[in-house]
């Protein structure tokens, strides 16, 4: 994976935030790169403002339900013959004391940030098997600590750290690498927040990227398994 050029990137959950700044990253690298959102028109409204620096897809496609995910990547090996790297990004959040949380909020999160991953996986794997190619799963500091207020959020984002430890050990005997990254604090539009400039001390999106890319070009021989990220100086409580 050294080289770079020309490869083919799946990002679910582009739109914005953390799978935006990681599109970017990659095309500066002149991969080619396709955006998923649940929303048409903000998957392809960031697909043209990725197309600046090179050649990007946006996709309508919902991690929760396995035929669209494997229509996503039907749609991109349609267009570009491959795919070489999975970074399965979505995900949401619901927070709150198990006495509030409603068994909705429990199953969206679950749905969303551990399914949805299994899906997106699942959809991708043949094509990465051909490609020898790389899945980065994008999972939390939350998952491998917990908080009060934090039961569905912990539970996703817990499962999908060991979901992705043992689907390293499934894969890389077929060529595939399987990464997972554990942030911290990321300045993103996660759970409605909307990026401002007191999220300086915060991880930023274009910081993920960058954490991507490295993973990519790193020597073969070697897997970063389980990566935690967190920002270097947070504010005093």
């Amino acid at each position: 994976m050294n080289n770079l050029e020309g490869k083919v990137a799946l990002i679910t959950g582009g739109s914005k935030g953390i799978g935006y700044g990681v599109a970017e990253a990659l095309l500066d690298l002149n991969m080619k790169v396709a955006v998923t959102s649940r929303s048409k028109t903000n998957a392809e409204e960031a697909a043209a403002r990725l197309s600046n620096k090179g050649e990007a897809l946006g996709l309508e496609a919902d991690v929760r339900n396995l035929e669209s995910q494997q229509k996503a990547v039907q749609e991109v090996t349609d267009k570009w013959g491959q795919i070489d790297v999975l970074v399965a990004n979505a995900g949401i959040g619901h927070f709150g004391s198990i006495e509030e949380l409603s068994p909705q909020q429990w199953q969206d999160t679950i749905d969303t940030n551990l399914t949805g991953v299994f899906y997106s996986i699942k959809s991708t794997v043949d094509a990465l098997k051909k490609s020898k190619g790389y899945i980065i799963t994008i999972s939390s500091l939350a998952g491998t600590n917990f908080f009060a207020g934090g039961a569905a959020y912990n539970a996703s984002k817990f499962g999908l750290t060991g979901f992705s430890q043992a689907v390293m050990l499934d894969l890389r005997d077929k060529g595939i690498k399987v990464s997972t990254i554990m942030p911290g604090s990321v300045a993103t539009y996660f759970n409605d927040h909307t990026p401002n400039k007191e999220d300086a001390w915060k991880i930023q999106s274009e910081d993920i990227g960058e954490l991507v890319t490295d993973l990519l070009k790193m020597n073969p021989r070697t897997l970063p398994s389980k990566i935690e990220v967190r920002p270097s100086q947070p504010p005093k409580k």
